[in-house]
């Protein structure tokens, strides 16, 4: 039985429809290669912890969670993973060239005094020595400007598993760069949150029908189990 995707509550059937003609259909087989890649987006303080001012941990928490399973399983499987967040100094203050054009209403909101800093990955999702971070500095796309697209053809990979936070913002940038490389994508929806759950919703919507696979965490982790061996080396 297909497992009911999480905008089921909210996209009317007409718009479902209104797909119809030349896409494949809602429910299908996943479409993924061999030799896939975990990218982590901005799983980082600022964005699960409600002590940020960006950040919304009754979504972000749980996706750490669900990550924290698919990172498990990948790292026993030697499925490749890579991280993203801004800057490699967690304290580092951008220049406006580097933050670059983000819709902000006044001054950047600040944490409260003595709150440690916000760019730095959850424990629980803490990068082994072993594992890379990209840094992208203000730029939504984790390849955007950067060496991920070259990491992962040099691993031999053909599947990006985008995971993280937001699912409308850095998360689709980075999951439409994918598609425009050339990889197949596919999404855990368990494993992406967003601030605003519609925003969450409708997205994960779009990014299914037009450049991934939305499916859950444990048909993404038995699509990672079934992996052929010469393929996790």
């Amino acid at each position: 039985m297909a497992t009911e995707k999480p905008w089921a509550d909210v996209m009317p059937q007409e718009d479902v429809s209104s797909f119809r003609r030349g896409v494949r259909p809602e429910q299908r087989p996943m479409t993924a290669g061999v030799r896939p890649a975990v990218i982590v987006v901005d799983m980082t303080r600022e964005f699960v912890q409600d002590d940020y001012p960006s950040g919304w941990g009754a979504t972000g928490q749980p996706a750490a969670e669900a990550n924290a399973r698919l990172l498990e399983l990948a790292r026993e499987l030697d499925v490749p993973v890579f991280f993203t967040k801004a800057f490699e100094d967690p304290e580092y203050e951008p220049k406006p060239g580097e933050f670059g054009r983000w819709k902000l209403n006044g001054p950047r909101p600040e944490p409260a005094p003595g709150t440690p800093p916000g760019d730095v990955i959850v424990d629980e999702l803490a990068p082994l020595d072993s594992e890379i971070v990209i840094y992208k500095a203000g730029r939504p796309s984790g390849f955007a400007g950067t060496r991920l697209a070259s990491l992962m053809i040099h691993a031999g990979c053909d599947t990006a598993i985008v995971t993280g936070m937001t699912t409308s913002g850095c998360v689709r940038a980075t999951v439409l760069d994918a598609f425009m490389f050339n990889f197949d994508v596919v999404i855990p929806f368990e494993c992406v949150a967003d601030r605003s759950q519609l925003s969450h919703k409708v997205n994960l919507f779009d990014m299914h029908m037009k450049y991934a696979d939305v499916v859950s965490l444990d048909e993404t982790l038995d699509y990672m189990a079934s992996l052929p061996l010469p393929a996790r080396v």
